[in-house]
């Protein structure tokens, strides 16, 4: 009787030490920074056309949106990401590194192209334009 007891129990401790160490580690997943500064009016394009759709997109569950005020001082965790001089400027991250970025907002039309261009992007190679 006691084995039946002890499983469990050790089971759901094993589990919790992981939840506990998965939660304690930090995860570091593929996002879209946008990098931008308030009066940016191609920002202001971005914001009514894309962003609200954005996070319904295939693009937006793969890459979720972060956005980065250029006024305010860099997180820290971006501190080897170049913003560039212009905004809106997209850079796509995954696992901490640039792995290609959009410099400007090309439009509606456009912008979803671009941006699958460097989510399909098999070399190595960063994917900017």
């Amino acid at each position: 009787m006691s084995d039946r007891i002890t499983a469990p129990r050790s089971a759901r401790l094993a589990l919790a030490a992981i939840a506990l160490l998965c939660l304690s580690s930090p995860v570091i997943a593929s996002e879209l920074v946008m990098f931008e500064r308030p009066g940016c009016g191609w920002c202001a394009r971005f914001n009514a056309e894309i962003a609200p759709i954005y996070a319904k997109t295939d693009e937006g569950r793969g890459l979720p949106l972060r956005r980065v005020d250029l006024t305010q001082p860099l997180p820290a965790d971006l501190a080897g990401i170049d913003p560039g001089a212009f905004t809106p400027t997209f850079v796509v991250i995954d696992q901490g590194l640039e792995i290609g970025r959009i410099r400007g907002y090309p439009g509606d039309a456009f912008f979803f192209g671009l941006l699958g261009r460097i989510m399909n992007a098999t070399s190595g190679a960063s994917a900017r334009s």
